[in-house]
């Protein structure tokens, strides 16, 4: 069965006129084709060339947006008992260790981010699967793991974003809202693809970035001329 399209999406889909277009005529076109009543999101989709079965094929980085998401973020943390005040302080939503564990190993999931501090990580191998799973479990390589626990809670809440790809070699991003407006969304898309570009695996063989895509909250994605970014 064909899917069903929306009246407002094909009209915003009909405001665009071109095949592909420069990042910064495609930030401006975002107000034009979000048709929805609530504060729409941006998002950034990234093809890459890239095959994720290699191990130096993986493109994954984190990066603070200069405007955050727009989005307030859910995090716990896992601290020795000492450090939970701290954490509640900075921001975390539940903090602590053996009951925090005991919590998650329960089903309890309502969370975007989990940080730890280092001395704890063996304490959580009973839910490291499931967290891995969720794609929730803290490590170094995004700063979840951290023995300054307030400025990895302070980071994540601030706009930092994981870029990473999926099993098709591709990234898809929230990287704000449509009332930025257009300057800070354009200084978010940015940081965010100069960080692609910037972090190159050194396995990519052939085209690194395929296409780039643009888009807004149930609205038509907009194809971003490569060449605009270079």
């Amino acid at each position: 069965m064909a899917k069903k399209v929306s009246k407002n999406y094909k009209a915003a889909k009909a405001l665009l006129e071109k095949e592909s277009y420069s990042l910064e005529e495609a930030v401006k076109l975002l107000p034009e084709t979000s048709k929805v009543k609530f504060d729409a999101s941006i998002e950034v989709h990234v093809n890459t060339g890239l095959d994720p079965r290699h191990a130096d094929q993986i493109l994954r980085f984190t990066t603070k947006l200069p405007n955050g998401t727009g989005k307030k973020y859910k995090i716990i943390a896992f601290v020795p008992d000492e450090m939970t005040e701290e954490a509640k302080k900075a921001g975390a939503i539940k903090a602590g260790l053996e009951d925090l564990v005991g919590e998650v190993s329960k089903g309890f999931m309502d969370f975007d981010f989990a940080v730890a501090h280092p001395t704890v990580m063996r304490n959580l191998a009973k839910i490291a699967k499931q967290l891995g799973q969720a794609r929730k479990m803290p490590t170094p390589k995004n700063g979840t793991v951290n023995a300054d626990i307030s400025a990895a809670i302070s980071d994540l809440s601030s706009g930092q974003i994981e870029v990473r790809t999926d099993k098709n070699g591709s990234t898809h991003n929230l990287v704000g809202k449509l009332s930025f407006g257009e300057e800070k969304i354009f200084q978010n898309v940015k940081n965010m693809l100069d960080g692609v570009k910037n972090n190159k695996p050194e396995g990519c063989k052939g085209t690194y970035i395929r296409s780039i895509y643009l888009t807004t909250s149930m609205g038509p994605s907009l194809n971003i001329d490569l060449g605009s970014i270079n």
